[in-house]
């Protein structure tokens, strides 16, 4: 089956002065042109070609074999190069750019900013990109409880960050694992702590306490020398203040100290830290 916005293997089945006709191994009357620049000097009918098919300006299906930024089920920031009265268009790495429309923007982008969009086939048969990107991923991920993802945080609530797995799965880090600003766009590597029954996955973004320990101790370390070898917090600070300071819990924040000390890099007081 030939479908719009995905790369697939199809087979030549004539070349022509215009290009080579690719298709279905057993479908030559539903080929479909490769043009002429894009076909590998070498090549000759029933030779296999991984590509990918869009409209063209005419609104004819052709093949290419560049890589476009974005295919159908996954997920990419694409640059607004132009703002029209209908919607936007955006650079996704072929000759025509690809429409996103109004209908489909949850802010109006501006031309030089990207956006992260998903691709649909609209109702005309043309791909078009959407910003409504919580309707394109899906909860039937193969990950479990412990494996290692990467994802691209697509939304920041109270309830967490929201991140695309794969740019295809939901994931989401709960508020009690953010220890640092997320924002739309940012790429994370986290762990599964979850499978929650309905498919979702609950990420961790940081390591498990005693791996994280050192880069905590080294950041304390860094902050501190940056501030001149003293720092206004200590065993009696305020959660509230150490996270919005450091990033990290206070627990994690002790257990920084308590490296730091045993180095004996630092002294402790109640309300200061103090290099030695």
């Amino acid at each position: 089956m030939l479908e719009l916005g995905k790369r697939q293997t199809l087979y030549i089945h004539r070349l022509t002065e215009i290009g080579a006709y690719v298709g279905e191994e057993d479908s030559p009357e539903n080929a479909v042109l490769l043009p002429r620049k894009q076909v590998a000097a070498e090549a000759k009918v029933g030779d296999s070609v991984e590509v990918l098919l869009y409209k063209d300006s005419e609104d004819r299906m052709i093949a290419t074999v560049h890589e476009s930024k974005l295919v159908r089920g996954e997920l990419a920031f694409l640059k607004v190069v132009q703002v029209t009265g209908i919607g936007a268009f955006l650079d996704w790495g072929l000759e025509r750019d690809l429409f996103l429309p109004f209908k489909e923007q949850t802010k109006r982008p501006q031309p030089g900013e990207s956006c992260l969009v998903g691709m649909y086939v609209d109702k005309s048969d043309r791909l078009c990109a959407t910003m409504r990107i919580y309707d394109h991923l899906s909860a039937e991920s193969p990950y479990q409880k412990g494996d290692t993802v990467n994802g691209i945080v697509y939304e920041v609530k109270p309830l967490g960050a929201f991140v695309a797995v794969d740019g295809q799965y939901f994931g989401l880090i709960p508020a009690s694992e953010v220890y640092q600003v997320f924002a739309p766009g940012d790429s994370v590597t986290g762990q599964v702590t979850k499978r929650r029954p309905d498919g979702k996955l609950n990420l961790r973004v940081r390591k498990k306490a005693y791996k994280q320990m050192d880069s905590d101790a080294d950041a304390v370390w860094k902050r501190l020398q940056a501030a001149g070898g003293r720092l206004p917090f200590g065993d009696k600070s305020a959660p509230e203040r150490i996270k919005e300071e450091f990033g990290i819990s206070k627990a994690a924040f002790k257990r920084a100290l308590g490296h730091l000390l045993k180095e004996g890099k630092i002294r402790v007081a109640e309300e200061e830290i103090e290099a030695l």
